[in-house]
């Protein structure tokens, strides 16, 4: 990041000289807009084609002003009314539609039916956030735009993880095909007994000393929920089945994702942390889907400590964005923030693709195009292109500048360019006054790319110019190659998160990131880190300079230039990656994506060990018990230096913690009935690493009819995984409602910071019925809208039957068959594992009956979801279509019998990938009651 503007790379010369070599064509500069040029010659060629592609900026509608700028071109070449001659980079598929996000005034069920009518698939719609994911046809979109309450339409924002992998190696393709066939290659392997770790460990538990730490102080990460969000959990199974993930992992419903970064960063987790619980959430939806998720994770799953490996592109350098403001919010309840720094580079390993300071007016442009070129030297000489290494193809490039989100009144363009000066590529948003401070694009499969910053209108601003993974390097032709530090941005910059860089734990890093490039470092394993250790050549650098609250008020009014605003330290610790998982793709896993969760499980184990420490102390004993990396002291690559876990619980003074859990309830009496008493056994586990004192339990109902005895029991004391039982008397008075569970609320007090623990167990009463009722749907069929998270909904009645004492659920059929489009199934649709069923009770409540799974099978027809079925629909495989037989639903359907079973029951049938379409045909809900006393 440039402080004052002046913090270029030292390896990046000043240039003083007024001859600049472009191409083949020496131009002479003389005074600011007058230019001497020799006809044809390659600045003059740029200035031509900016100039041609800001007349068509001149000439947008007020529909398509609201456009991203590349959309605009992209439709109006395919209308015959424009040739530009620059790659637009929207990418359509064979239907011609494409992905965009839509800010509209506000999102209800009118804007999505409106998008619907166009032909739009609904992806994912936020209230909260005014904003709609949509695949839409490319000729609806100046129609969308061209809406009084729509206020911007623009390309899906990508997204990049810190995960590092050869630069040469193709790309992987993650198709819901592939994923369907991780998944059965993973349900076919069989279980493997192994030790609590699993079947492979990170060599980071032992370069972070966190495997002695674990002994040393008998802390294994009891009482800690750590969660993590990357691309998906793919082979979760497969990884539970081998011991390297615990059975119990939470993944929020409908937010699996897919591929295994998500997996992999698991894996790391539990290594180090074998008795945290953990949880899982895609971040890749969008970004506006991934700030919700990092709510969810702390405020539904209850995460303590939350990791992630992603950063959006549209992820602003300068003011908290979505996921920023999300972080703010979960570390503000209390949890603890980690995220990878990013594999952008930095300037003190001459990695850097990030050029930032103030605009500088070139001169050069006057009479050429409307506004200025920005002059990158910060000399007395000028130049008005930053060039790009030869590694730099294909890379992602972000502009912006000092103006707060959606609120942007200065227009500035990118262009990108090759070595004979042609506009290859360009950027050109309009930004009058509700618009984000921002532009992309991808550069070429080509060498000798530049990339130019034109002030299109308005006031000057600080910039930021970032070429992800790619450089700023001298060029052949004489340009000099520009860059500072601080490409780190985003929500791994929100003032509480632990942005994390990378060293290597064993060996190298494969390969070079760049033709040229120095040997990769390796690390000490078997050793431990030490201050001698190097960091990875890739990790994103620091500082974060924030111009903006998240709000949009500005840090110092009216001062948006390198002297303004206030800079964050960042990143603030450096661990261990290049390490083991079992995942082929991911041995080894390099990047600082696997680096976040070393150091996420290290801070678990201090917390695990010292529990109620708060964001401020795990901070500083972090940072203090971190080995400072070279340079000398804090520096904006490595942060405080590399973290280990003994120096880390040393410091905070860990011990072993007791951890009371109650388990489920043994009843005395196999049907209790109104005016009647049971004996109750409630155990209770120490499920944590120290010897628990002082147990007692309090034992409460949810109904004044039913009341246990004695109200508290006293458990004394009981060792690390032992178990106690104590009796208790459940009495019914003689008016309590036939057939409803009692809900005992249980609350255990011991000796301990983790103390209380309160949990919920449901005692059934009543005698069963014999009869089953079935409630069938009889309506239409209902069409499953292809990638639309809001689904398709039938409902059904129940009447007369008061509390369920059994619940089944079935989808049925007239005759069971696997062919596309069949109207004798009970749902119909071409890929099963596109989907989610959801069951809801009257009363709200709902459980899943299947998540994704099924794998690319055709049709469900004749299934019967049954919480005592051996099978679990989770385990169903392709081959397995059509989707018959008994199976037990990822929910358990008792969860739904709490209240009188009568009212309006829906299934809801989600699909969430793309392609494959059917419909909701035929089901039904098979209920007994109970039998009056």
């Amino acid at each position: 990041m440039s402080l004052g503007g002046s913090a270029l790379h030292t390896s990046m010369l000043r240039r003083a000289a007024t001859i600049v070599a472009i191409g083949a064509t020496t131009v002479t500069l003389g005074t600011p807009g007058a230019l001497a040029q020799a006809p044809g010659d390659p600045t003059s060629r740029a200035y031509a084609q900016i100039a041609a592609l800001q007349k068509l900026k001149k000439s947008l509608t007020p529909a398509e002003r609201k456009l991203d700028s590349r959309l605009v071109v992209e439709l109006r070449e395919r209308a015959g009314k424009a040739a530009v001659g620059a790659r637009t980079g929207v990418t359509v598929t064979a239907k011609s539609t494409t992905e965009v996000e839509i800010r509209a005034d506000r999102v209800d069920d009118r804007l999505l039916d409106r998008l619907r009518a166009t032909g739009a698939g609904i992806r994912h719609p936020s209230a909260a956030t005014g904003t709609v994911l949509v695949e839409a046809p490319l000729a609806a979109l100046t129609t969308i735009a061209a809406w009084s309450d729509v206020t911007g339409v623009s390309l899906k924002h990508g997204l990049t993880t810190g995960r590092q992998t050869d630069p040469a190696a193709p790309p992987v393709a993650y198709t819901k095909e592939a994923k369907a066939a991780r998944i059965e290659t993973a349900l076919r392997a069989p279980a493997i007994a192994a030790a609590s770790q699993g079947a492979v460990v990170s060599e980071g538990d032992r370069t972070h000393a966190a495997d002695t730490a674990r002994a040393r102080h008998k802390v294994t990460g009891t009482g800690v929920k750590v969660c993590a969000l990357s691309d998906g959990v793919d082979s979760l199974a497969a990884s539970q089945a081998s011991g390297d993930l615990p059975a119990d992992l939470d993944v929020l419903p409908g937010q699996e994702g897919s591929g295994d970064e998500g997996t992999a960063m698991l894996e790391i987790l539990h290594d180090l942390v074998p008795n945290a619980k953990l949880g899982f959430a895609t971040a890749f939806t969008n970004e506006v889907s991934f700030a919700e998720n990092i709510r969810a994770l702390r405020f539904d799953a209850g995460c303590d400590i939350i990791v992630d490996d992603v950063v959006y592109y549209h992820e602003s350098p300068f003011q908290d964005g979505l996921p920023a403001q999300a972080v703010n919010a979960v570390t503000a309840d209390g949890a603890y923030y980690f995220s990878s720094a990013g594999n952008e580079g930095n300037t003190l390993g001459d990695t850097s693709g990030n050029w930032e300071g103030d605009f500088a007016d070139s001169g050069r442009g006057v009479q050429k195009f409307a506004g200025d070129a920005h002059d990158f030297d910060p000399g007395t000489g000028v130049q008005e292109f930053n060039p790009l290494s030869p590694g730099s193809r294909n890379r992602v490039v972000t502009l912006w500048w000092a103006d707060a989100l959606e609120s942007s009144a200065n227009d500035y363009d990118l262009y990108l360019l090759d070595a004979s000066g042609n506009v290859t590529s360009f950027s050109q948003d309009v930004q009058d006054g509700d618009d984000d401070p921002f532009e992309i694009l991808a550069t070429a499969n080509t060498t000798g790319q530049r990339l130019a910053v034109v002030k299109y209108a308005g006031a000057d601003r600080y910039l930021q110019l970032s070429a992800f993974r790619g450089r700023f390097v001298n060029s052949a032709d004489g340009l000099t190659g520009f860059s500072t530090p601080g490409v780190l941005r985003g929500h791994s910059a929100a003032e509480q998160a632990f942005a994390v860089a990378a060293t290597p734990a064993h060996d190298p890093l494969p390969f070079a990131l760049e033709t040229g490039d120095p040997p990769n470092p390796a690390g000490p394993y078997p050793d431990v880190h030490t201050r001698a250790d190097l960091p990875e050549p890739f990790t994103s650098d620091g500082p974060r300079r924030m111009f903006y609250a998240a709000d949009g008020t500005p840090y110092t009014p009216g001062n948006f230039t390198a002297t303004g605003g206030v800079v964050r330290e960042k990143p603030q610790i450096t661990a261990a990656d290049g390490v083991a998982t079992t995942l082929a793709d991911f041995a080894p896993f390099f990047g600082t994506s696997a680096a976040a969760p070393h150091a996420a499980a290290i801070a678990a184990l201090a917390l695990s060990g010292n529990p109620g420490l708060s964001n401020a102390e795990i901070r500083a004993a972090l940072t203090e018990t971190a080995l400072d990396l070279t340079p000398a002291g804090y520096d904006n690559r490595t942060g405080h230096g590399v973290i280990r876990a003994d120096r880390l619980l040393r410091y905070t003074g860990a011990t072993p913690q007791p951890l009371i859990s109650a388990g489920a309830p043994v009843i005395g009496d196999a049907i209790l009935e109104p005016g009647e008493q049971t004996t109750v056994t409630l155990p209770v586990t120490n499920v944590g690493d120290g010897t628990a004192t002082g147990v007692t339990v309090v034992v409460e109902t949810d109904d004044a009819r039913a009341v246990v005895t004695p109200r508290s029991r006293s458990y004394g004391t009981i060792a690390a995984g032992a178990t106690k039982s104590r009796d208790y008397t459940l009495r019914l008075a003689a008016g309590y409602p036939v057939g409803r569970p009692v809900t005992l609320r249980v609350r255990a007090t011991f000796a301990g910071t983790l103390s209380p623990t309160t949990s919920t167990a449901v005692v059934p009463t009543g005698r069963p019925s014999a009869t089953v009722r079935d409630f069938a749907y009889t309506g239409p069929a209902v069409p499953i809208p292809d990638n639309d998270p809001t689904g398709a909904t039938a409902t059904v009645e129940v009447s007369g039957v008061g509390y369920a004492s059994a619940l089944t659920f079935s989808v049925d059929g007239a005759e069971c068959t696997a062919a596309a489009g069949a109207t004798t199934v009970g749902v119909d649709h071409t890929f099963v594992g596109d989907l989610i069923g959801t069951l809801t009770a009257p009363d709200g409540r709902s459980a899943t009956l299947f998540s994704r799974s099924g794998g690319g099978g055709n049709n469900l027809c004749q299934a019967v979801f049954d919480d005592a079925a051996a099978t679990p629909f989770s385990a169903a495989v392709t081959a397995n279509e059509p989707y018959t037989g008994v199976w037990r639903p990822d929910q358990p359907l008792s969860s739904l019998r709490l209240s009188p079973a009568d009212g309006t029951w829906r299934f809801q049938v989600a699909d969430r990938a793309g392609s494959d379409r059917g419909s909701i045909r035929a089901f039904s809900l098979h209920i007994a009651g109970f039998q009056a006393p």
